[in-house]
Parts: C-alpha cells; structure tokens; sequence
C-alpha cells in the first residue's frame, strides 16, 4: 500500500458549546472541516438501527425498509463505483452470508481495500420514508438550499433530458449509508462542490482529506483525470508528477460524531467497522461561489469538446447547456431559476419578519440579517454572471418572475426558508407571520408583485433586487 504523507487532525468540537455564529466564521466562511460532537443523542436512528453490541441492526432494516430498492457499490468502473440495484432485503441477506462465509474461513477479509466488500450508498431514505422521524438536522447545517429547493422544484428544467433515476437530477441529496468493514469511497470532491455532513450511527469511519489549494495534485498532467485511490501501488509519478506532493489530513470519526466536509477538498473514506452513516449535500451563500466555479469549468470543457460543430450547429449554445446539464446536473440556465426563485423567497420573508409585530428585534433580528446577508450574496453572484454567453443576445430565454410568485411551490419554500432560520438561531416565529408566508397574504405581495416582470438577464435580476429591497425598506420605514 502506497504511503501518504499526513499533516494535522481535523479539530473536534461539542457542538453544544458551539454557537452558530462561530460555526459559520470559524469553519463555512473560511472553507475549513470539523467534527462535531454532542448532537445526535436524541435520534430515532441512533437507537432502532443499531443493536445491543452497537453494531447495524440489519434485521431491523430487513423487516421496516426491506422492500426499499438501493445501490449496491463495490467494484470500480472507470472513476467510480457500479452500482447494482437490489432491495434492501437482498443487501442484508447478502451482508449476513458473506459475514458467515467470513467467520467460518471460506474467504478472509485481511483488510484490502481492493477486495470486493458490499457498500449501500445514497438511499433517499428522507424522501422515500418522510414520516420516520429518523433524525433531526443539527442547525449548524439548516441553512440548506439545496434540499430546501429540491423539496418544492426539480433542478433541472428540460423534462426531455431528465430521467428518473438519473444520479445527479435527483430528488434531494440526503441519504444514507450502510457498509461492512473493509467498504470505502473512492477519491472525490462533492457533487456540485457542495457542503457535505455525515454522521456516523453506528461504526467507525477513516477520512483522508486534501485542502482545495491542492487539488491540482491529484490530477493528471492535462488536469484531466483524477487518482481513483490514493493507496494504489501503480499511481504512474510520469502521469500524476504532483500526487507526492499533496498533504492530507486525517481524521478517525467515531459513532455519534458528525465531520463537516467544506467545498472543493477531495476525500477518500474508508468504513473500519460496519458501519451506518447519514450524509447530507448542501450550498448556501457561503458557498454560491463555488458552485457557479464548477459549473464555469465544465462548461469551459463541454464548449472546448464540440468547439468544431459550432458552424454547423443551429444552437450550439443550447447543445452547450444541455451537455452541462448532463454532466453537472444543472445549466446556467437551471442555476439562474434557481437563484431566482431563493430571491423571492428571500424578499417575502425578509419583508413579513420585519413587520412582525411579535419580532420585537425588528431589522436587528439575525434572522433577518441572515435573509440581507442571503440577498447580497446571490447578488454577488449574479453579477458574477453577467458576462455569460448564454445570457447574451437573443438566446430565447424568459423566466416570469410573476408566475413563480404565485406559484404554490414558492409558498412551500418561502415556509420552508423561514421553519429554517428559526430553528438555526433558536428564534420563535409567531402563528400568524408563519400562516402569512404560507398564504401569500401580505403587503409585500402587492409591492413585489409591481415589479414581478420577466427576467432574461443576471442584469435584470439585479435590478429586480435592487428595486424591491428599496421599496420593501420604503413600505417599512415610520412616517
């Protein structure tokens, strides 16, 4: 096995002594991974999915979700792992044979990453089974906008090009994980560039984790390729000459400890014991950035890919945005709507908090500057992409900005966002703003929808920022 060199440990925090406001300077504004302790002895999952000798209950998984179908990940195909479907059931029983083939001698498990151990991976266990309370997502990681979208929208909008069981369209990114000893997850940075959490239930997890400033190490010379495992005897030096170089940290989480994984650091993860895990994926606006980054370099490369059909292409830029959307999961386009619709959701909030009554912090409130702080980040990004050739020109692109407002959905995020800014600064939210921003019954609703026209631009967005937050300021402020 190939040595790594290794520098530091991950910090480790009781996240009841941790106030969110220093989650957020000390670990997401500066990109940086903990371990958090403390949070999770109060979930269902922590005691019907582990047995008495704190292992994985697996009967228990077999008798309430056996009938669940789920991927099975453990043999490499080109940078990643198959996956075959089976029922959870059939997982099980396949786990219980192979651990009785083990015990009994008939094959032995001396600890190589290489030999081929059963690993379940992300079951959409929330959206397939919405009524068991399994756990409760610590605040430090509430302010989730991607699942909080994906519960009311799809983030791609070509229905044509959207397949069911499409990894990367998926319904939500909050899953969960079962593996045997000996189990892993190959090299990688996360889907999207996007936050990620993971608890362990039960089982101990090995992480090695590679700052972003150094991420170029573990691709090929034309930063291509990326090293698939970091243990491999055969990395080539003459295709990957900077791999020697990189320094990883290294953390050993242990059952009932939470790791905050930021954006960009590739990782590679190996399960020390069966284990069972629950991961998140997540951006908000303290990451927007690199989202939009990703999603300008692999448009940089499907553009330089088919570069030589563009004269003979009707709409190359739309052939462009399609092969984003396929390989990122999303377009400029998808991530635009997106950024659209969290602003309204953003101004009906924001504007209802503010005239609450019972809010007595009024503007001060860190909810309320939480939703500011919210706006002035996708504005930021936004006028990041004005410069895109998709949102030159005549490219027929629309979105009505009036329709989203009354759009149902829209009430469902706008509810969603405010349950969250509560529950993350531990802020009671009164009966009758809570039923305002779920019936669209509000002022706000007059003044923004004056200027709820169609937005074809990130300039148009813009304006359309500018303008209401001056008059909801205006509608607020005493005579």
């Amino acid at each position: 096995m190939m040595a790594i060199e290794t520098s530091g440990r991950i910090e480790k925090v009781n996240g009841n002594e941790l106030r969110y406001e220093e989650f957020v300077e000390r670990y997401m504004e500066k990109n940086q991974p903990v371990v958090l302790t403390g949070l999770m002895d109060d979930w269902k999952a922590c005691s019907d999915w582990v047995d008495e000798n704190g292992q994985p209950n697996l009967r228990f998984f077999s008798t309430h979700f056996g009938k669940s179908k789920v991927a099975d990940c453990n043999t490499r195909d080109f940078t990643d792992q198959m996956r075959v479907e089976m029922s959870v059931s059939e997982f099980i029983d396949q786990w219980c044979k192979e651990a009785v083939q083990e015990e009994r001698g008939v094959t032995s498990n001396n600890g190589d990453i290489d030999k081929s151990v059963l690993y379940l991976k992300d079951w959409h266990f929330v959206k397939e089974y919405p009524n068991y309370a399994a756990y409760s997502t610590p605040h430090f990681v509430r302010d989730d906008w991607l699942n909080l979208y994906l519960d009311s929208y799809r983030m791609h909008r070509d229905p044509d090009s959207y397949q069911e069981k499409d990894e990367i369209s998926c319904s939500d990114y909050r899953f969960v994980y079962m593996g045997a000893k000996g189990s892993w997850t190959p090299l990688h940075a996360d889907v999207f560039r996007s936050y990620s959490w993971s608890a362990n239930v039960c089982g101990k997890k090995q992480w090695f984790l590679l700052p972003p400033s150094q991420s170029h190490l573990v691709f090929d010379r034309n930063m291509k390729a990326c090293i698939y495992n970091i243990f491999d005897n055969n990395i080539s030096e003459n295709l990957f000459p900077g791999f020697k170089k990189a320094t990883w940290l290294e953390c050993i989480q242990e059952q009932n400890e939470i790791i905050f994984v930021p954006s960009g650091w590739y990782h590679q993860v190996h399960n020390l014991e069966d284990t069972v895990s629950i991961n998140h994926n997540w951006f908000n606006s303290y990451n927007l950035c690199w989202v939009l980054d990703l999603m300008a370099r692999d448009y940089n490369e499907a553009k330089e890919y088919i570069e030589d059909i563009r004269d003979i292409c009707d709409d190359f830029e739309g052939l462009c945005q399609r092969n984003l959307a396929a390989n990122t999961g999303m377009n400029f386009y998808d991530f635009f709507i997106f950024l659209a619709r969290f602003t309204l959701a953003n101004l009906v909030v924001l504007d209802n908090l503010a005239r609450d009554t019972e809010n007595v912090a009024g503007s001060l409130s860190p909810m309320v500057q939480q939703l500011a702080h919210n706006l002035a980040s996708i504005k930021n990004i936004v006028l990041k992409m004005k410069s895109l050739e998709c949102f030159s020109g005549d490219q027929g692109f629309m979105l009505d900005l009036g329709e989203t407002h009354k759009d149902p959905k829209l009430s469902k995020l706008c509810y969603s966002l405010v349950q969250a800014c509560g529950s993350i600064h531990k802020q009671q939210i009164s009966s009758l703003c809570m039923k305002t921003i779920a019936t669209h019954d509000s002022r706000s609703l007059t003044i923004i929808q004056n200027f709820c026209d169609g937005v074809s631009s990130p300039q148009d967005l813009v304006k359309f920022i500018d303008t209401v937050s001056t008059e909801l300021a205006k509608s607020e402020a005493p005579e």
